[in-house]
């Protein structure tokens, strides 16, 4: 009885350690994936901006938001799901996003 318990007890260790390390390496495929996307905008800034005269960053992220803000309206609209749209939110919704995703975690401009 007593090999069963401690059997028992290995197997719920173990699974909670199989547990934790799928866990962990779900978030570092996130974190990639996160990171591919990122790479992949900057690149995208760079080259519009190199190719389009006159165009800044600034203007190529607005551009990728708003056509992002209008996937996400076509997404949810199929869900009849109502948001709110005015040139105010899209505004207040662009400077959030634009904040949130041009800086790293300590703060610094990823497009610089």
């Amino acid at each position: 009885a007593s090999h069963q318990a401690e059997a028992d007890k290995v197997r719920q260790v173990k699974n909670a350690e199989a547990e934790a390390e799928a866990r962990y390496l779900s978030g570092m495929g996130v974190a990639r994936q996160r990171m591919a996307i990122v790479q992949g905008l900057q690149s995208s800034v760079a080259e519009f901006s190199q190719e389009v005269e006159g165009a800044t960053p600034k203007d190529v992220m607005d551009i990728l938001l708003l056509s992002q803000y209008f996937d996400t309206l076509s997404t949810v609209g199929a869900n009849s799901l109502i948001l709110e749209h005015d040139p105010a939110t899209v505004a207040k919704l662009q400077r959030q996003v634009g904040v949130s995703f041009l800086r790293d975690g300590s703060g610094k401009d990823l497009l610089s």
